[in-house]
C-alpha cells in the first residue's frame, strides 16, 4: 500500500511547479468523520478562515495515510498523525529506500494531545504477555491503531498472536461474541466506544500496559478509575502523542514549494497566537495541548520556525486582523519557551 502511494511522487512534484498565481490550495489530512482528528482539523481551518485563508479538511483512514498524503498528495501541506508512525516505518519498512526517503522529508509543526492505548480483553488475560497465541484485533491497515498495535507487539516480542484486521467498532461485538480474545484501540480517554453499559466488567477489562521496553517510544499514562463503567480501578497504560506534521519544503526549488512554505509559516503563526482561542472554543482536547512538548525523533520544519519569528507577518485580511495588543501576554511567554526548545534541536 505504501509503495503504491509513493509511486506517484515524481508526478506530483513535477506538476507542483505549475501552480497558478491564485491563492494556493491547502489541505489537511485528518481521520474519520466522527473522530477527534477531523474536529481538530476543522478548528485549525477556522483560524485560517478568520484571516481570509482557506484550508480544506480531508477525511482519511488515519496516520499512515496522512503521513504518505503529506509526502505525496498534491496541495496537502498538513496532516495529523501519531508520533510513533516514524518508529513504525523505520521498523517495518527499514529496507525500503523510497519510504525511508519519505521519512527524512517529513517535519513536525506542533505536538498536540495524548491518545491512550486501550487493550480490551477477556479478564483471564492479565498482561500483554498473555496475548501470545490469542486472536487479537489490531485495527485496519493505514489506521493509527494498526500501526501502534503492530509496533507494540513487535517491541514486546509477543509470539504467535493471531492478528485480525478489524476496526475497534467492529471488534467490540466480536469480542463479546467470543470470536476474538482482545482488541487494540488508540483513542483519547474517555473513548466513546467504551462508554455506557455495553461492556460486562466481570468478563472484560483493560489490560495494564507497564512494560519498560515501550517507554522508549510511548508516554506513561493512566486511565482514572470510573472513566468507564466496567473499570472501577485506575489502569496503567501508555499513550501516543498526536502531532501536526508537514513537509520539508525548499523555497528555492519552485513556486509550489515557496507558496507551501509560506502557508506552513502562516498556519504555525495562527496556531501559536490563537492557542487561547482554540482552548476556549475548540475541541476539548486543545486544553491538554502543550506546543512545547516536542516528541523525540521529529524535527521541526524550517517553514514552521519562520512563522514563529517575532517579526513574522502572516497573511491576513486587514478587515479581520485583530490588533496585536489584544493578544494575551502569556502567548509571548509561550512563544519564548517554544523557541528555547527549538534551539535544542
Amino acid at each position: 500500500m505504501l509503495k503504491k502511494l509513493l509511486a506517484v511522487v515524481p508526478i506530483v512534484l513535477a506538476l507542483a511547479g505549475s501552480a497558478p498565481a491564485a491563492e494556493l490550495e491547502k489541505n489537511i489530512m485528518t481521520g474519520g468523520p466522527t473522530g477527534t482528528y477531523i474536529k481538530i482539523g476543522r478548528d485549525i481551518a477556522a483560524l485560517g478562515k478568520a484571516c481570509g485563508q482557506s484550508l480544506t479538511v480531508v477525511e482519511s483512514a488515519g496516520s499512515l495515510e496522512n503521513f504518505i498524503g503529506v509526502r505525496n498528495r498534491r496541495n496537502t501541506q498538513f496532516g495529523i498523525v501519531q508520533n510513533d508512525v516514524l518508529e513504525y516505518l523505520k521498523t517495518f519498512e527499514a529496507n525500503d529506500a523510497e519510504i525511508q526517503q519519505a521519512v527524512r522529508g517529513v517535519r513536525i509543526m506542533f505536538p498536540l494531545y495524548n491518545e491512550e492505548v486501550h487493550v480490551l480483553a477477556r479478564t483471564e488475560i492479565k498482561s500483554m504477555a498473555d496475548l501470545a497465541g490469542r486472536k487479537v484485533a489490531i485495527g485496519v491497515k493505514d489506521s493509527g491503531t494498526y500501526l501502534t498495535a503492530s509496533l507494540m507487539l513487535d517491541i514486546l516480542r509477543i509470539k504467535d498472536v493471531q492478528k485480525v484486521e478489524l476496526n475497534p467498532d467492529k471488534a467490540l461485538p466480536q469480542l463479546r461474541a467470543g470470536d476474538i480474545d482482545a482488541f487494540f484501540y488508540v483513542a483519547g480517554a474517555p473513548a466513546s466506544l467504551f462508554e455506557g453499559d455495553a461492556i460486562d466488567g466481570s468478563k472484560f477489562h483493560l489490560v495494564p500496559i507497564t512494560e519498560a521496553p515501550l517507554l522508549a517510544t510511548y508516554i506513561p499514562a493512566k486511565i482514572p478509575a470510573g472513566t468507564y463503567a466496567f473499570e472501577r480501578e485506575p489502569v496503567d497504560t501508555v499513550a501516543v502523542k498526536a502531532v501536526l506534521m508537514t513537509f520539508d519544503y525548499d523555497k528555492k526549488r519552485n513556486a509550489y514549494h515557496r507558496d507551501s512554505c509560506k502557508a506552513v509559516a502562516d498556519f504555525s503563526n495562527y496556531i501559536i497566537t490563537g492557542l487561547d482561542k482554540l482552548q476556549a472554543t475548540g475541541h476539548p482536547k486543545w486544553k491538554t495541548v502543550d506546543l512545547t512538548a516536542l516528541p523525540p525523533g521529529w524535527k521541526v520544519g524550517v517553514c514552521v520556525k519562520e512563522g514563529l519569528a517575532a517579526d513574522y507577518k502572516p497573511t491576513c485580511t486587514a478587515s479581520v486582523t485583530e490588533p496585536a495588543s489584544d493578544q494575551p501576554e502569556e502567548n509571548d511567554d509561550y512563544l519564548r519557551l517554544l523557541k528555547e526548545r527549538l534551539k535544542k534541536q
